[in-house]
């Protein structure tokens, strides 16, 4: 009996210490292994201002531009509310369909002239004056000085009222009192500063298509680089041999515009010569005019059998501006581009909205028909550079709008650009990189938010944070009226919301399936886990037993 008891003793001693043995693995494998593992198999993800970005698509637009208004003696109205100087501000709801609303607001300073400026207005002309008053102004971008002259000016030309320069100046003459000059001054600010229509153009991703204007996908949209390539075309080399001075042509009247636009981006020129590159449409023959046509309807499809011939976009970073030059072959000479009215266009060029222009140089047929071949041509650079200028402004959207019969508005001459164009631009580009931004990094936000197992490490953090910061410090410029400063930050925000968005570690973890998952962690748990799981389980089925069993009472 004793020896039957020890042994039995023996048994049940063993068995509670394999007992505490697998609970001691179970907890060890819950409280140590579980967290440990937890912790070294999660995805880290950076803190991310949610709700900046959210609020970054409600922040309303504030568009101020200094203006000042400098009377010239004898040109006061005598209707002013308060003697010289004052200022003034006049705020103004832009109409565009947006949550976010676009207000503008210009902030006036009504003056005399000094002395200086009456010197300079002492002149002859108005493009004199112009020149002379230039180092006295303002220099800031966005600014405008507003000279009103008398009503018996001789500086502005007969049946002109309005006189707008190079600068950031333009003169008015007086007349009609204060409400008069008080619309023309607004017709004045529209045209040098910006307007519904650019703005809307700006915003032309978010604005319905119903409210926008037939121009204003057009344009190009704002990037921090272009590059511009001019190429060649010479179908029939064995009939043409085609000279053409193109580094002399765009030092000479490409470079100085842009110099000016490289405060908006960076630019990169190169040309190149294309041999037997055609069109791709067969052009009409005419016989009344002895002549090929190309008709408006069949210049969409002259596009796309050329562009696979240039090969410059497919490795650029930033938008292609292509200018081609195309000269006929000897068949399809002369060969001249219809309107859609069916009448010759004067330039025999078109352009393609954010793609560039195209241009036929028609090669003036010999006077002897035993002339040798091929031909050499020396291509005049002087019209051909005016017309690609002409296209590279459309492109930009500098086109100049008609204007009443009593505005003058003076040539940039050979910079190509005016002071105030390249405001209007600015202008333009600010509003549409700050929504840039916002989509972006909404985008991105939504992204992240929707699939949880992407690393976001803190370098992102920190451009998201940096493209934040940028974006709404060029909002508050835009309302301080710095509008330099404000174009700067944009390029920041755009810079730092680009490389958080296509950062390439953000795609690590983005197309791992769970059942990836599963094939990878079960052969390392399932063998530990298997008899942990078994020895619980049997410990639960013995405690069951022994509150089964009775209790002996001596």
């Amino acid at each position: 009996m004793a020896a039957a008891a020890a042994a039995m003793t023996a048994d049940e001693a063993e068995r509670a210490r394999g007992r505490r043995a697998a609970l001691s693995f179970a907890a060890i494998a819950v409280v140590l292994g579980l967290p440990l593992w937890w912790r070294t198999t999660e995805t880290y993800r950076a803190a991310l201002p949610y709700r900046d970005i959210e609020g970054l698509g409600q922040l309303p637009f504030q568009l101020a531009v200094p203006v000042a208004v400098v009377f010239a003696p004898g040109s006061v109205p005598g209707d002013l509310p308060r003697p010289l100087p004052f200022r003034d501000m006049q705020e103004m709801e832009i109409s565009v369909n947006l949550k976010p609303s676009i207000t503008s607001r210009y902030e006036t300073v009504y003056r005399r002239t000094t002395a200086q400026e009456d010197a300079a207005l002492d002149v002859a002309t108005a493009r004199e004056a112009d020149a002379a008053l230039h180092p006295l102004q303002d220099a800031s971008l966005g600014s405008l000085t507003m000279y009103v002259v008398p009503e018996t000016s001789s500086l502005l030309p007969q049946g002109i009222s309005i006189y707008v320069g190079k600068h950031r100046s333009a003169l008015v003459r007086a007349g009609g009192g204060l409400a008069a000059l008080r619309t023309r001054l607004q017709q004045l600010t529209q045209v040098m500063s910006f307007t519904a229509s650019s703005i809307s153009a700006a915003l032309s991703d978010r604005v319905p298509d119903g409210q926008l204007g037939p121009d204003a996908r057009r344009h190009l949209k704002s990037s921090l680089g272009y590059e511009i390539t001019f190429s060649l075309l010479n179908p029939d080399p064995k009939s043409h041999a085609v000279d053409w001075d193109i580094e002399d042509a765009v030092n000479r009247y490409v470079q100085p515009i842009l110099d000016k636009l490289s405060l908006v981006a960076n630019f990169s020129v190169d040309s190149q010569i294309l041999y037997y590159a055609v069109l791709g449409v067969t052009p009409r023959f005419d016989k009344e005019s002895s002549s090929f046509l190309l008709s408006a309807h069949s210049l969409p499809h002259v596009i796309n059998p050329v562009e696979a011939r240039l090969g410059s976009s497919a490795a650029s970073l930033y938008p292609v501006l292509n200018f081609l030059l195309y000269v006929p072959e000897r068949s399809h000479s002369p060969l001249y581009i219809q309107d859609k009215d069916g009448a010759p266009v004067s330039t025999n060029a078109f352009h393609s909205p954010r793609w560039g222009g195209i241009m036929v140089y028609n090669v003036e047929a010999p006077a002897s028909p035993q002339v040798s071949l091929p031909l050499h041509v020396d291509v005049d650079m002087v019209r051909v550079m005016e017309v690609f200028l002409a296209q590279l402004r459309l492109l930009f959207g500098l086109s100049r709008e008609e204007l009443p019969p009593e505005f003058l508005l003076e040539s940039p001459g050979n910079e190509g650009l005016a002071d105030w164009e390249l405001d209007r631009l600015l202008w333009a580009h600010t509003v549409e990189n700050i929504a840039t931004v916002s989509t972006t990094l909404t985008s991105l936000a939504q992204l992240l938010d929707k699939i949880g197992n992407i690393v976001i490490k803190d370098d992102v953090a920190s451009e998201v944070y940096q493209a934040v910061a940028s974006a709404q410090s060029a909002m508050a410029e835009l309302a301080a009226g710095h509008l330099h400063l404000a174009f700067q930050a944009s390029k920041e925000a755009v810079t730092s919301s680009e490389r958080a968005f296509f950062d390439p570690s953000l795609l690590h973890l983005l197309y791992f399936p769970d059942d990836q998952k599963f094939a990878i962690y079960i052969p390392l748990f399932l063998p530990m886990a298997v008899p942990i799981l078994l020895s619980l389980a049997k410990i639960v089925r013995e405690a069951r037993q022994r509150k089964k069993e009775p209790t002996k009472m001596d």
